[in-house]
């Protein structure tokens, strides 16, 4: 499960902030500009504080929580804290968070917290269980497992970001 909230989280958030509806209601300026942009190249397409910090915030607070999650699986021991789900309990208020959000402070709160559980998850808790807390014969495989969920999410959240604009199309 780790490695499936971190995956999703990566491949969605590329999708949905080049999605005008999204654009369009949380960073305006943004929306403007990219309808008035004809060119292809995307490097440094927009320069706005808010997306930034959008897009950054998840990855500072995975770091941040890494570091507090490495005393909370020392303290409470790895297997307990993965059995107990704080990590993915904090992604799902996240999750939560920014799919009510209503505002640019709601969004970066929600996009906290998803940093949390995703740096909770897959920075300290599932790698520590697996290199040094699971059977020694099935380390391996749990290792490929994690990378192999990591990378089945990406796609996942990339068909979503795929179908999404699609699907709300005809039902317009």
């Amino acid at each position: 499960m780790g490695g499936l909230i971190f995956g999703y989280d990566l491949g969605i958030s590329g999708g949905v902030t080049s999605m005008a509806p999204f654009l369009n209601n949380f960073f305006p300026d943004v929306y403007r500009k990219e309808a008035l942009d004809t060119s292809t190249n995307q490097y440094c397409k927009f320069n706005d504080m808010g997306l930034t910090l959008f897009t950054s915030s998840l990855y500072l607070a995975a770091l941040i929580s890494s570091f507090g999650a490495s005393y909370i699986t020392r303290t409470w021991g790895r297997k307990r804290t993965m059995l107990l789900g704080v990590g993915g309990i904090i992604f799902f208020i996240g999750a939560a968070l920014n799919a009510g959000a209503v505002d640019l402070s709601m969004l970066i709160a929600g996009r906290i917290l998803l940093g949390v559980g995703v740096g909770f998850s897959t920075q300290s808790v599932v790698p520590l269980y697996v290199s040094e807390m699971a059977p020694q014969k099935h380390r391996g495989a749990f290792n490929i497992v994690f990378q192999l969920a990591i990378t089945i999410s990406i796609f996942i959240a990339n068909l979503v970001n795929y179908l999404t604009p699609k699907i709300a199309g005809n039902q317009a």
